[in-house]
C-alpha cells in the first residue's frame, strides 16, 4: 500500500550511557526521528510504499538525516533542501520513578521556516491512497500550520484517506487554545483518528466520568464522534506503574462498533516512538484490509513490542509483531 507522510524530522541526541540524565552526559547517541518520519520508517520495515515530505538543511547533517531515511526503503524525492539549521530534540530515559523527559531546541530550524507553495502536494499524492500526519506539526509555526491544513486539503480532494495524531506537545504551544483552532480544521477532513483521552482532554476539556482506563477510553471515544463527525478512532491506553513499566491496551471504533485489543504489561527500553508505531501498525493492517480486530491487535503488539527496541524507529517485521499478536510473549531465546 502507498503511504505519505509529512512533518519534521529532528536530530536526536540521547546519553550514550542509557538512562544517564542530561546534566551529567558526557557524550550523545546520534539519530534522527520525527514522529511523521517514524511511521513512515515502521510502514517501510513492513514492506508499505512510503514517501516522506519535509524540509531539511542543505549542507552535511542534512544529507545524513536522509540517508537514514533511505535505509529503511523511504522515498525521499519530495523533501525539500535550504539553508538553515535541523530541529534538535535532547532525551532523557526515565528509570522506576524517575519520568523520561525532553529538551526540545528547533525554533528557526529550516522545516518551520517553510514558504507557502513550496511543496507541490498534487504531484506528491499522485498514486498514494494515505496521508498520515499529526498535531506537532502545527505547533512549529504559523508556517507550518498552514502548510499542515494545505496537505490535508490537497489530499481530500484527491480521494486520499486522512489519518491525524493529535499528538498535542505541551512544551511546544503557548496555549492550547490556539491548538484547537488548528486541530478543529484538521479534523473536520480527518478519516482516521489516532490519539488517547489525555490529548482530547488537554485540547478540548473532554474529560470522562469513568475512571477505568478503557471505560474512560470508550466514553471519550463516543464524545468524540458526536464532536467531530469522525468515523475511525485508534486510541490507545497506557496506565503507568512506573517509568520502567506499563500496561497497554488500545481500541479501534468505526461504524460497525468498537473492538478492544488484549492487554500488554511492558518493561521499558525506550519508549519514545511507541505511539507511532502503533499508528503505522494499524495503518499496515487497514492498507492490507484487515478487519477491525486484527487492526487493532496487530497496532497494540506493535505499540508494545517498540518499548523494547532503543530509538524512536520500530524495525519489527510483520512476523515479529505478529508472534506478539499469537502470544508469544514470555522473551524466551530464539534458537
Amino acid at each position: 500500500m502507498s503511504f505519505v507522510t509529512f512533518g519534521e524530522l529532528m536530530l536526536r541526541l540521547t546519553p550514550a550511557l542509557h538512562a544517564e540524565k542530561l546534566q551529567t552526559t558526557k557524550g550523545f547517541d546520534v539519530n534522527f526521528a520525527g514522529s511523521e518520519s517514524n511511521v513512515a520508517s515502521a510502514l517501510a520495515v513492513l514492506n508499505n510504499q512510503v514517501s516522506f515530505v519535509t524540509k531539511l538543511p542543505d549542507h552535511a547533517i542534512g544529507d545524513n538525516a536522509i540517508q537514514s531515511l533511505k535505509k529503511y526503503g523511504i522515498n525521499t524525492n519530495a523533501i525539500l533542501r535550504g539553508p538553515g539549521r535541523i530541529g534538535t530534540y535532547f532525551i532523557e530515559i526515565g528509570a522506576s520513578i524517575r519520568p523520561s523527559s525532553v529538551i526540545y531546541d528547533r525554533k528557526h530550524a529550516v522545516f518551520s521556516e517553510i514558504g507557502s507553495n513550496e511543496f507541490d502536494w498534487a504531484t506528491i499524492f499522485k498514486g498514494k491512497k494515505y496521508l498520515f500526519v499529526s498535531g506537532i506539526t502545527a505547533a512549529l509555526s504559523n508556517q507550518c500550520a498552514q502548510e499542515l491544513v494545505k496537505c490535508v486539503q490537497e489530499a481530500k480532494k484527491q480521494g486520499i484517506v486522512v489519518a491525524f495524531d493529535m499528538n498535542y506537545r505541551r512544551k511546544l504551544w503557548a496555549k492550547a487554545s490556539d491548538a484547537q483552532i488548528v486541530f478543529d480544521e484538521v479534523l473536520s477532513m480527518t478519516d482516521i483518528l489516532f490519539g488517547n483521552t489525555g490529548a482530547l482532554n488537554d485540547v478540548h476539556g473532554i474529560q470522562p466520568k469513568a475512571k477505568d482506563s478503557l471505560q474512560a477510553t470508550l466514553e471519550v471515544i463516543e464524545i468524540a464522534k458526536q464532536k467531530f463527525g469522525i468515523e475511525n478512532y485508534a486510541f490507545t491506553i497506557r496506565d503507568h506503574i512506573s517509568a520502567s513499566t506499563n500496561e497497554l491496551q488500545a481500541v479501534f471504533s468505526s461504524p460497525v462498533g468498537e473492538v478492544i485489543s488484549n492487554k500488554y504489561t511492558v518493561g521499558i527500553l525506550d519508549r519514545f516512538g511507541t505511539g507511532d508505531a502503533f499508528a503505522a501498525g494499524c495503518l499496515h493492517g487497514l492498507g492490507k484490509g484487515w478487519d477491525a480486530q486484527q487492526v487493532i491487535e496487530f497496532g497494540t503488539a506493535a505499540f508494545a513490542l517498540k518499548h523494547t527496541i532503543y530509538g524512536d524507529q520500530h524495525t519489527s517485521t510483520e512476523a515479529e509483531i505478529q508472534s506478539i499478536v499469537n502470544g508469544q510473549t514470555s522473551g524466551h531465546v530464539l534458537r
